[in-house]
């Protein structure tokens, strides 16, 4: 089945309750752009599960919220470019989407118009600049920036152009990254020395850092209408459990577990838990449910694996990263 842009929305309604009341792949990229063979750095326990960053697209699917039960459009496909796409962010205004795409061995930022249907180019530069993030101030986006010696720190750029500047001067190798308010960052960082990753919340103007978890996932999420971040916690191969860190109390409450080696999970505005399994999505509201409940299931679609999901910030648009064959 064949979905691009210019296909009619059409939507699956799914009888349901109303919802509406480390840079792991960043440093095996780098590797391959910059031609080193060098092995990637192990995690203990297992690393996450992306080998190497292959062929993948970015779809956006349209939610309507209903009486009775939640409509989903079909998956529309906003990546044209054949190669690796990934890591979309919502802007706030919900009019646009920043990914990452890595074209002619060089990964840069690149943003989508949900109206015009335009991609722009926001860096172009030697390095490779991965996780793209408006910053609070909504004026510069951050980015993991894997420099010339393959250092990964942490980097901003104007929106209205200009030379890139670094946030955080010291605190390296980082691999994903949250704004908590507009000086505190919570960050994944790459372990070193036989040393686990590190979930660490940092104050930005100082540098200083305090470890939260080891062995965290790649997704951190601010909760919906909560004091609270989100995060996985690898305990083992098997156990991988989705956690909350208070930030007063600083106090860590297990949520769920994951499916099976999945970390990548998003929080809808009406604090409803998304996760995908291959081509099936799954909710989990923590007021009533026990455990994970489908919604939709996009194979129909022709969608195959999804790996990543992100919500619109006003819940009306879910983006999707699915893996594609290299031959397509």
């Amino acid at each position: 089945m064949r979905l691009d842009r210019r296909r009619p929305a059409c939507y699956m309604k799914l009888k349901m309750r109303d919802t509406s009341g480390y840079l792991r792949e960043a440093a095996l990229a780098a590797l391959i752009i910059i031609g080193l063979g060098a092995a990637a750095r192990s995690q203990t326990p297992s690393p996450s599960p992306t080998a190497t960053p292959g062929f993948s697209d970015i779809f956006i699917v349209n939610v309507k919220n209903e009486r009775d039960g939640i409509r989903f459009s079909q998956p529309v496909k906003i990546t044209t470019f054949a190669g690796y796409n990934n890591q979309p962010s919502f802007l706030p205004d919900g009019r646009g989407i920043l990914y990452t795409s890595i074209r002619a061995k060089q990964a840069d930022i690149y943003r989508y118009d949900l109206r015009s249907g335009a991609t722009s180019q926001v860096t172009n530069t030697p390095e490779s600049e991965y996780s793209p993030t408006l910053m609070p101030d909504g004026k510069n986006v951050s980015v993991v920036r894997v420099e010339a010696d393959g250092t990964q720190r942490l980097w901003k750029f104007s929106l209205n152009g200009g030379q890139p500047s670094l946030i955080l001067e010291h605190i390296k190798p980082v691999g994903y990254h949250l704004w908590i308010d507009d000086h505190t960052l919570a960050l994944f960082i790459l372990g070193a020395k036989a040393k686990p990753n590190s979930l660490q919340i940092v104050d930005v103007p100082t540098e200083r850092a305090e470890v939260i978890a080891e062995n965290p996932g790649r997704i951190l999420r601010l909760i919906p209408h909560q004091n609270r971040l989100s995060f996985v916690h690898k305990i083992s191969d098997q156990e991988w459990i989705i956690k909350a860190f208070d930030l007063k109390t600083r106090k860590i409450a297990p949520l769920i577990n994951t499916f099976p080696g999945v970390e990548d999970y998003a929080w809808t505005p009406a604090g409803i838990l998304l996760m995908a399994k291959d081509a099936k999505l799954f909710k989990w509201n923590p007021a009533v449910d026990q455990d994970w409940e489908q919604i939709v299931d996009f194979s129909q679609a022709g969608l195959k694996r999804i790996t990543r999901i992100t919500v619109s910030p006003k819940g009306d648009r879910i983006a999707m990263v699915v893996l594609q064959d290299a031959g397509r």
